[in-house]
């Protein structure tokens, strides 16, 4: 009992120690009373505050509009004009025809000149990538050491074929896009630059240099593009590119670049191998050509929002002037605001106390500029 009572005293002392100090806070805390900035918002500063923005905001929407209209872009959809006139009734048994040739010849021209690099995409529609089961469906172990690492249940359907494992296995790896382009202007061939087009990020850190792709597209379905096993999963950037999946079911990704300019009125002949298949669930297929500025590729988006912004800002402005010029406020300093608060509060407290006693004194007179000057601000 003595142990137990000298150690209640002991914890007794030590929290009698320390709780003051944390009552204290707590007490401040509880009573937001701690310390804080409390701007006072007179007309002044909120006029110039929203005026400032719109200064800012324009000259920046400005430049980015110009940086991205000074983008030359040309976008080709090739998925229906690439059919046989005898298909163009069942496209998807075109596609699905593998005696039928999949060449297709597309006749660019070049609208204003265009600087190397010039970006080469293939763009998708209607393609949700983003599907909760689709995107799950690969294993990301597996990607990086390969057949040393079996749990692949998230592949399913396409983890393995023939009791043997599949690799890279899973959906998004099955359904590899595999249309090729070339490219010629003129009688020269345009070469296609396609290294570095992924995030050197995954090469180094998400796909394996000691990975091959094994037993990989041999089933009875085949789904896109195939993999040259002789090639380490890390310097198959095709793959590397299009595992990272699209959030929106319109979408863009790197094929390669051309590394020479292109003059305005070229006309680049392109040799299309249509092979996938978009058919079956009413994609759309598009080749896309691209310049690059400063800020990136063309979308007006940010200089559209920029400029609303900076446009709103200013207009708001000057409705609040045109509103404070017509009806000015009387502004009172804060802590005049609390004097004259605390001045009402004493001439009350005095008006009562001298009723409540019949006393014959004579009451505190308060000015009544006080009163005046409160009302006038509230």
């Amino acid at each position: 009992m003595d142990e137990d009572g000298g150690s209640f005293s002991a914890v007794g002392v030590q929290a009698q120690s320390i709780s003051p100090r944390r009552s204290n806070a707590i007490y401040h805390f509880t009573q937001q009373s701690l310390p804080a900035c409390k701007p006072v918002l007179t007309p002044a500063w909120v006029i110039t505050t929203f005026f400032l923005i719109g200064v800012i905001c324009i000259p920046v929407g400005l430049l980015s509009l110009h940086a991205s209209q000074s983008v030359v872009e040309i976008v080709d959809r090739y998925d229906i004009d690439c059919i046989p006139p005898q298909f163009k009734s069942n496209k998807v048994a075109y596609i699905k025809d593998s005696s039928v040739t999949k060449n297709c010849s597309r006749f660019l021209k070049v609208p204003k000149h265009m600087k190397a690099p010039i970006f080469i995409y293939y763009q998708l529609d209607n393609y949700y990538q983003n599907h909760r089961r689709y995107v799950k469906s690969r294993s990301d172990k597996q990607l990086l050491y390969g057949l040393k690492y079996n749990g692949t249940s998230y592949c399913k359907p396409e983890d393995s074929n023939n009791g043997l494992p599949i690799v890279p296995c899973g959906l998004i790896a099955w359904s590899l896009f595999n249309d090729t382009y070339s490219f010629s202007r003129g009688t020269s061939a345009l070469k296609v630059n396609r290294k570095n087009i992924s995030w050197k990020s995954d090469r180094d850190h998400k796909f394996g240099k000691e990975v091959y792709p094994f037993n990989f597209q041999n089933g009875s379905l085949i789904g896109g593009g195939n993999l040259d096993p002789n090639i380490p999963l890390s310097d198959q950037e095709d793959l590397i590119v299009w595992m990272r999946t699209a959030a929106l079911p319109s979408f863009r990704k790197l094929y390669g670049r051309i590394e020479e300019d292109l003059d305005a009125d070229d006309v680049v002949v392109v040799d299309v191998l249509n092979n996938y298949n978009t058919y079956s669930f009413g994609g759309k297929k598009k080749l896309v050509l691209s310049t690059s500025s400063w800020l990136g590729g063309k979308n007006d988006f940010l200089g559209m929002a920029y400029l609303s912004i900076g446009s709103s800002s200013i207009l708001i402005s000057l409705v609040f002037l045109v509103l404070h010029v017509k009806n000015p406020r009387i502004d009172v300093a804060y802590g005049g605001f609390m004097d004259a608060l605390q001045e009402i509060v004493l001439f009350a407290t005095n008006k009562k106390v001298a009723k409540s006693h019949h006393s014959g004194r004579k009451l505190i007179q308060r000015p009544k500029s006080v009163v005046t000057k409160l009302v006038a601000t509230s």
